[in-house]
């Protein structure tokens, strides 16, 4: 299994600071109050993660597993969603149509060689 690199205690700051701060300046669209429990953890976190704390390294572990996490179920989730709602229909289509575009219908020939039927094309200069 591959050995997966954690980011960053300084990264990992800069990334929640942008998070919170968003969240602090939301409401001025709406002609709100700046939520000020969001901007000073904002600006916690952009302190810590300039110095690049080791305060930081507990929660940065923690926010890795949870993508990790997140991942194993939501992959299969997407993935599932993607076989039975477009490849499943476009299988069933296919067939309902008459189409064999793998040549899979077995037939009489000895061989199942595809004699090519365009011969411009030569083996020089292929890239």
């Amino acid at each position: 299994m591959k050995k997966i690199k954690i980011s960053s205690n300084k990264s990992f700051g800069i990334v929640f600071f942008i998070f919170f701060l968003i969240i602090a300046l939301w409401p001025l669209i709406n002609d709100e109050n700046i939520r000020l429990w969001s901007l000073i953890v904002s600006i916690i976190f952009l302190t810590l993660g300039i110095i690049n704390s080791k305060i930081l390294t507990p929660l940065n572990n923690l926010w890795f597993k949870f993508g990790l996490f997140l991942g194993k179920i939501v992959s299969p989730i997407v993935m599932g969603i993607t076989f039975f709602f477009i490849v499943t229909p476009t299988g069933i289509i296919m067939r309902l149509i008459g189409k064999d575009i793998l040549n899979l219908k077995k037939n009489n020939l000895n061989t199942y060689w595809i004699e090519k039927k365009n011969e411009n094309s030569s083996m020089k200069n292929q890239f």
